[in-house]
């Protein structure tokens, strides 16, 4: 009696869609949009300036900026997807070192302390509901 093995063919897993970045990532980026004005509302709410150099930031401009931000980081992750050798690490090292730029004009800027903080946190909001949003939908 003989007993042939054959072993079971490799799982493969195909990358992720570029439809399927494209709706997370837009996805993402209206919900980063409502929790960035959402910190902005509360903060101002609690008494934290939203003035830079005595000019006070709308509080809609968050999700605009949050929008156009977000926009560009898809337009990354859709270049790391097409030239990257792990898109999703290169897309996380490029959107957390993009993050960390992005606090620099907060350090700098004219404006009270909290306002400073205020505006660093809304950076931080976004980001973490950005960078994994589209980083799971980037292959390794």
């Amino acid at each position: 009696m003989s007993v042939t093995c054959t072993a079971a063919p490799a799982a493969t897993t195909a990358a992720p869609s570029i439809g399927s970045l494209l709706r997370g990532g837009s996805v993402a980026t209206v919900v980063a949009a409502a929790a960035t004005v959402a910190v902005a509302a509360v903060g101002q709410a609690v008494g934290i300036s939203l003035a830079i150099s005595g000019a006070p930031i709308p509080v809609p401009g968050f999700a605009t900026l949050t929008v156009i931000f977000s926009v560009v980081g898809l337009l990354i992750a859709l270049a790391l997807r097409r030239f990257a050798h792990s898109p999703r690490t290169a897309w996380i090292r490029t959107a957390v070192a993009l993050t960390v730029l992005s606090l620099v004009p907060d350090l700098l800027v004219d404006a009270a302390i909290a306002t400073k903080v205020l505006l660093m946190v809304t950076h931080l909001v976004a980001a973490a509901i950005v960078i994994p949003a589209v980083g799971r939908r980037l292959r390794g």
